[in-house]
């Protein structure tokens, strides 16, 4: 064996470029917010994580609309009640994957725009791959959806799970 190949196998070995297995995403960030999409978008980046050896990061986005300004004191506290509830659900489902699969995974939970939020976490965690449902909503095909737009930004790999 000569020296460059004992240098390659040692401990402090490092792949070669493009090498099979070594080349696939380190970090995994997914868009979950409860919808069948959402959620078909979690299990398939999961699993992409468990096979790459990745961390899978969930980020879920509760999207204030516009009248939520004028709101009364107590539909307010009606509309943070349930984006509390829906962010535990969500957290604790990731906790269960987690476990489940032995993946390590971290949940974020936002608010704001979607796709402004979506592309600060991809940023603060170094995201190689972003994993978004498509939308359900049939004006999205007319005037661009969340996902569309992760794709036109072309800052990270985009799969968009129907």
């Amino acid at each position: 064996m000569n020296a460059p190949e004992r240098e390659r196998y040692g401990p402090r070995a490092r792949p070669l470029p493009y090498e099979r297995g070594t080349d696939g995403p380190r970090v995994v960030l997914v868009g979950v917010d409860g919808s069948r999409t959402s959620m078909r978008a979690a299990a398939y980046a999961a699993g992409l994580a468990r096979r790459q050896g990745a961390t899978l990061v969930a980020v879920f986005v509760s999207s204030p609309t516009s009248y939520t300004a004028v709101l009364s004191d107590v539909v307010a506290g009606v509309v943070q009640q349930t984006h509390d509830d829906l962010t535990d659900d969500l957290r604790d489902e990731c906790r269960r994957t987690a476990e489940e699969l032995g993946l390590p995974v971290t949940f974020l939970s936002r608010r704001g725009d979607a796709y402004t939020e979506l592309c600060r976490a991809a940023d603060e965690q170094q995201a190689d791959m972003v994993v978004v449902g498509s939308s359900e909503q049939a004006g999205h095909r007319l005037v661009g959806s969340v996902a569309t737009r992760l794709v036109r930004a072309g800052r990270w790999p985009v799969v968009v799970v129907p």
